[in-house]
């Protein structure tokens, strides 16, 4: 029995003429703001307020960055502006550290240099040893 597989699913339906859907409601939405303005306020101010707003629709119904609907970026640049930051230093190697410049007293000290695989396995083994003393403070109660 042969069945039929679906192959352009990564692409929307041109429901309204040329637009998507989704495209339609955005132009939509936009030019029933701008003509509800324009009723309202004057033909000035109608478009004077309304413009960003169309062009907000217009952005969103059409514009892309790197494939990507402008929704999205959007969302994006949302979710960045209102999460926590994670910011790491690194320290710049071109400068000399104030131990190494302030005698020299400090430039015996030798530190190990633990790999990734070495850190985890540590990490591990203490992770391992800390729940072996919980369960056994656990069953001496």
């Amino acid at each position: 029995m042969r069945f039929q597989i679906p192959q352009f699913i990564d692409v929307e339906d041109k429901i309204f003429g040329p637009l998507t859907l989704k495209q339609f409601i955005y132009v939509a939405g936009g030019v029933s703001v701008a003509v509800i303005s324009v009723l309202f306020l004057g033909i000035f101010f109608g478009l004077l307020v309304s413009s960003p707003i169309l062009i907000l629709a217009l952005a969103l119904a059409f514009y892309k960055i790197n494939n990507r609907s402008f929704v999205h970026t959007l969302e994006s640049a949302f979710k960045y502006a209102t999460k926590d930051k994670l910011y790491i230093w690194r320290k710049d190697e071109t400068q000399k550290p104030a131990e190494e410049s302030a005698g020299g007293k400090y430039s015996s000290l030798v530190v190990p240099n633990l790999s990734e695989s070495k850190l985890k396995d540590m990490n591990w083994e203490l992770d391992v040893k800390k729940k072996e003393d919980e369960a056994l403070v656990k069953s001496s109660k």
